[in-house]
């Protein structure tokens, strides 16, 4: 992949080394791209059509590479500490249940108040369990439905443009 600058002011695309790149921006005046295109045979336009197209894919490809990598990265770190949370949450919760059995120990033998605190969290278990069954239906089928109207959008566009 050669890196590519656009220099905003005179429209013009160049490479690292500086020199011109082909077809970008180097028409003569406002009305020159349009007088080019009108004198061109239509090999020509399918040819500049053609290297269009796979300079746009090529570059829309490395954009969605470069930004899935970042964010992977990103998600990495994230999930890492959501997992170390989650770790200290476990020994919270594990602290919290014995100082429940500990209290209801007081007023019942403590085998009857660990029973009872067993049940109770089996019983929260259960209607979490519940609750992301149900989820986990509504998430599926796994298809990414941005992407997929957005390539519908691009087909009508070409689509459109060819027929006129």
């Amino acid at each position: 992949m050669t890196p590519q600058t656009t220099d905003v002011p005179s429209q013009r695309a160049t490479s690292a080394s500086g020199a011109p790149v082909a077809g970008a921006g180097s028409s003569p005046g406002p009305h020159g791209a349009h007088e080019s295109l009108s004198t061109a045979t239509t090999g020509e336009l399918v040819q500049r059509l053609s290297t269009q197209v796979s300079e746009l894919i090529r570059r829309e490809l490395d954009l969605a590479r470069a930004e899935l990598g970042a964010k992977g990265k990103r998600a990495g770190a994230g999930a890492g500490l959501a997992g170390a949370g989650g770790v200290v949450a476990l020994f919270g919760v594990g602290a919290l249940i014995a100082a429940a059995i500990a209290g209801l120990a007081t007023v019942v033998p403590v085998w009857l108040s660990a029973l009872i605190i067993g049940v109770v969290l089996l019983l929260v278990a259960g209607v979490l369990a519940l609750a992301g069954r149900s989820q986990l239906r509504q998430a599926t089928p796994p298809v990414p439905e941005q992407a997929v109207h957005g390539v519908q959008e691009d087909v009508a566009t070409v689509k459109g443009a060819v027929h006129r």
